[in-house]
């Protein structure tokens, strides 16, 4: 029954954000073409997705993860979600590296209301740079605010996991298990990745380093980007 509720999940996310799915790819390629970078960031346990299209087989080599040791749940659960909460630490993360007008943000946040995603992204519009939201318009209704705007509001695209309020999905008559954002984030990423690689077959993508060849193939990404990604240090 998890398998059906995952399969019509995917699904859905897929055919309701076809368009959004394009219009993401098309922002990335252009940051390609321009040489900049992809930012990505989350927090709590949406910085599994940003572990997904950071140094991953077949991901992209240009991406500069944002992150603080406070916002991952494994440094302290309660301190992670005071993190996010706490106005201010956007600003702390991109003192080391921002994004501008060559680069775009990807915020992975389901609920999309904390004033960490929320800052990210004014922080990034406001240095010209465009912004793509990964979260759930259903999440967002029903979340409380508390950063006077949300993620959606400051997005230029918006890619709609559809995850209901709490993330839980079964039983479905009264869901308190079995979260699916973490699946349908990264699905929405790979559909822009696949969408990326028909636009733009240069697109630099890393190299499983357990395959015949993969360490030489990806030497010259990490010498083009290590020098601006301190993290592929």
């Amino acid at each position: 029954m998890i398998g059906d509720l995952v399969t019509d999940a995917v699904r859905a996310a897929e055919t309701n954000n076809a368009e959004q799915v394009a219009k993401a790819a098309e922002l990335v390629v252009r940051t390609l073409r321009a040489d900049g970078l992809v930012f990505t960031a989350g927090a709590g346990h949406s910085l599994a997705a940003v572990a997904e299209t950071f140094y991953r087989a077949g991901g992209l080599a240009c991406v500069y993860p944002l992150y603080h040791p406070q916002l991952l749940p494994l440094h302290g659960a309660q301190s992670s979600t005071a993190a996010e909460r706490r106005g201010g630490l956007a600003a702390e993360v991109l003192e080391q590296r921002a994004p501008g007008p060559d680069d775009v943000l990807v915020v992975f946040s389901t609920s999309g209301v904390n004033p960490y995603p929320v800052e990210l992204a004014q922080a990034a519009r406001a240095a010209g740079a465009p912004v793509i939201a990964v979260s759930s318009r259903q999440s967002v209704a029903a979340a409380p605010r508390r950063a006077g705007s949300t993620l959606i509001d400051e997005a230029d695209v918006v890619l709609d996991t559809g995850v209901r309020p709490g993330d839980a999905s079964f039983p479905v008559d009264q869901p308190r298990t079995a979260a699916l954002s973490t699946i349908l984030n990264a699905h929405l990423w790979n559909s822009v990745l696949a969408k990326v690689v028909t636009l733009a077959e240069d697109a630099p993508l890393w190299r499983s380093s357990n395959v015949e060849g993969g360490d030489e193939a990806n030497a010259a990404l990490f010498a083009r980007y290590q020098p601006r990604v301190p993290a592929l240090a």
